[in-house]
């Protein structure tokens, strides 16, 4: 059965995009793909607003995001994970698995990650690296970038790793004026492209650094990133149909504008909220730090979740997030991202309205 993604990702694709897959194989050593690679980074620089490169990596985001662990922390050296969410929480635990000495700065799911909190810790001294994930899509709580930037600018010794997975090219995330070091990104969320590739944008400061670490690997290496980059390839063999998709979309976003685009997530977004509120539902996140890529409500009503997304795919052709993690069925979540209009959302709100009057509520706990 065919239907329509309105989870945080993978979200739909459109038919463009996947047509843009299925043209001829070029070698990845090539010519060719040369010109395919160096054609589309002066676009990709511009959506990260930067002017240093943006690597392509065949993988999930949490292969580069690993990596760049691995990348700038050194021995001896500290690497502090802001926490909020599930996948905030996830970055700790990498950063132990890579043997490096990791700081939980933790804060509820929900609530936005604090950035006098942020400067408490690195006060401390002794830290290479911040981790921040700019929207935490577990729990729909989208932090103030600008203002922990600000803190972390206060510390010009450690490198900011900044995961944009869910907000990139949903508002300006401004790279270079932000001093942002490390800036993350995947495929299948806000670009609306299929899973498997992840970009990221490198500043020289992270790129010497990388260089003083001897254990930082290879598929994830910085350095041999840059290497390649420099020739106009990839380390390692590339999904070069989802380079093809990416190209495609790239042309796209141009088309309608970055600005056109990013208003578009803002309208679409508070269009969700203000019809879901309506109905009874609670927004998750802190009041002024909900996602604009996607609405997180409580399950404040105890509608049986499980039983609205039933009826939303078998009646409808469409599904929702139940809640992630902890907030399984505490929970739900509504995407916005990528290439919804007016016209898709009205139609999956009135599809929302269709199911949620056949949905039972759940006994109280």
């Amino acid at each position: 059965m065919s239907y329509k993604l309105f989870i945080p990702g993978p979200i739909a694709v459109s038919d463009k995009t996947l047509q843009a897959m299925a043209q001829g194989m070029i070698g990845h050593r090539s010519p060719d793909f040369v010109k395919l690679y160096e054609s589309i980074q002066p676009d990709l620089q511009e959506l990260f607003y930067t002017k240093d490169p943006v690597y392509i990596s065949t993988s999930s985001a949490w292969g580069v995001m690993e990596g760049a662990i691995r990348n700038v922390v050194r021995p001896g050296k500290k690497v502090l994970n802001c926490m909020n969410g599930a996948f905030s929480d996830k970055w700790n635990d990498v950063s132990k698995r890579c043997g490096k000495e990791a700081v939980a700065l933790k804060f509820d799911w929900g609530q936005p990650v604090d950035p006098a909190a942020v400067r408490a810790e690195l006060d401390k001294g002794g830290f290479d690296a911040v981790t921040i994930i700019h929207n935490e899509t577990s729990c729909g709580c989208m932090s103030d970038i600008d203002a922990l930037m600000a803190v972390v600018r206060e510390f010009p010794e450690v490198i900011a790793i900044v995961d944009t997975v869910s907000s990139f090219s949903v508002l300006p995330i401004k790279k270079d004026e932000l001093g942002i070091d490390v800036l993350i990104t995947g495929s299948q969320k806000a670009l609306a492209l299929p899973p498997g590739l992840a970009l990221c944008s490198v500043s020289k400061k992270a790129l010497d650094r990388a260089a003083e670490v001897t254990d930082r690997g290879y598929y994830f290496d910085f350095v041999e990133f840059q290497a390649n980059h420099e020739k106009g390839m990839t380390p390692s063999t590339p999904t070069i149909a989802l380079i093809y998709a990416l190209k495609s979309k790239l042309e796209d976003i141009k088309a309608e504008g970055a600005a056109n685009r990013y208003a578009r997530h803002a309208r679409l977004n508070k269009t969700v909220k203000d019809h879901v509120l309506a109905k009874g539902f609670k927004l998750f996140p802190k009041d002024g730090y909900g996602s604009l890529a996607l609405n997180c409500f409580a399950n404040n009503l105890n509608y049986d979740l499980s039983a609205l997304n039933k009826t939303l795919k078998s009646k409808h052709g469409l599904v929702i997030d139940g809640g992630y993690g902890k907030l399984k069925g505490k929970t739900f979540r509504i995407s916005n991202m990528g290439d919804e209009t007016d016209e898709t959302i009205a139609a999956m709100l009135k599809a929302f309205d269709a199911a949620l009057a056949e949905t039972p509520v759940l006994p109280a706990a």
